[in-house]
C-alpha cells in the first residue's frame, strides 16, 4: 500500500523493499515458463521498473486478499503483454533501472533440486520458502544484536519440525549451559520465531484474512 499511493520518495523505498524481499519467486516462475535466462532477468527487472513507472500499486487493494496472488496476476499479464509487442521494440529502454542480483538468481534456481511441479505451485512453494528465510534472517539479526549470535547458530536446529541431529546436552557444552538452560533458550527461540513468522504473513494478506489459514496454505506448498 505504502508503494501504490505514496509520495515520491517513500513510494520508491517502498518498491525497493517489495524487490528486495518477492522477486526471487517470480524469476523462477519465468524460468520454470522456458524462458532463456538473459530474456527471464529482463522481464524480471522490466516488470518491477513498470511497477513503479505505471503505478501498477495503486491496484492493489488490500481489502481483495494476499499481495503474493496479486503480484503472480500482475506479472501474468505483463508477459502476456511482453508477448504480444515482443517484435515491436526492445524492452527496458525507457525505464529505470532497479538493483536485482540476477546473477545469484540463476545460481540459486540451478542449484535447486529437480521440481516437476507448475510454474504457479513453484512459485507458491518459492514464495514460502522467501518468507521462511527472511523471518530467520530477522531472528538471527535480533540474536546477534543481543550478543547471542553463536546461541542462535547453535539452536537454529530446534527450529526444524523433525528432530534435530545436535542435542541440548552437546549445545550446553559448546556454551557453557546447563542442558534445562539450553532447553528454555530453545523454547524462547521458536516463540520469537513463531511471532515473527506471524507478522511477516500478516502484512502480505488483508485484515480479513487469517494468518493461520495462510500459514497452513504455504505449508500445503512446501510438502506438495
Amino acid at each position: 500500500m505504502a508503494a501504490g499511493q505514496a509520495e515520491d520518495n517513500e513510494r520508491d523505498a517502498a518498491l525497493e523493499t517489495l524487490c528486495r524481499n518477492y522477486w526471487y519467486p517470480l524469476y523462477a516462475y519465468v524460468r520454470r515458463r522456458g524462458r532463456r535466462v538473459d530474456d527471464a532477468q529482463e522481464l524480471t527487472q522490466e516488470f518491477f521498473a513498470q511497477l513503479l513507472d505505471r503505478q501498477w500499486l495503486q491496484a492493489a487493494d488490500q481489502e481483495r486478499g494476499r499481495f503474493r496472488a496479486f503480484l503472480l496476476t500482475a506479472f501474468k499479464r505483463f508477459l502476456a503483454k511482453e508477448h504480444d509487442r515482443a517484435n515491436a521494440q526492445k524492452r527496458g529502454g525507457h525505464l529505470r533501472i532497479l538493483s536485482l542480483d540476477l546473477e545469484s538468481a540463476e545460481r540459486q534456481y540451478q542449484s535447486e533440486p529437480a521440481d516437476l511441479r507448475t510454474p504457479e505451485s513453484l512459485y507458491e512453494r518459492r514464495w514460502a520458502l522467501t518468507l521462511l528465510d527472511r523471518v530467520l534472517r530477522a531472528l538471527e539479526s535480533e540474536y546477534t544484536e543481543r550478543g547471542k549470535g553463536e546461541l542462535f547458530t547453535l539452536c537454529r536446529t530446534f527450529l526444524a519440525g523433525s528432530s534435530p541431529v545436535t542435542r541440548y546436552a552437546d549445545v550446553g557444552k559448546a556454551l557453557g549451559m546447563t542442558e534445562s538452560a539450553v532447553k528454555v533458550a530453545v523454547h524462547r527461540l521458536r516463540k520469537r520465531y513463531r511471532e515473527l513468522l506471524q507478522t511477516e504473513v500478516a502484512q502480505t494478506i488483508d485484515e480479513s484474512s487469517s494468518v493461520g489459514d495462510e500459514l497452513n496454505r504455504l505449508l500445503v506448498a512446501l510438502r506438495s
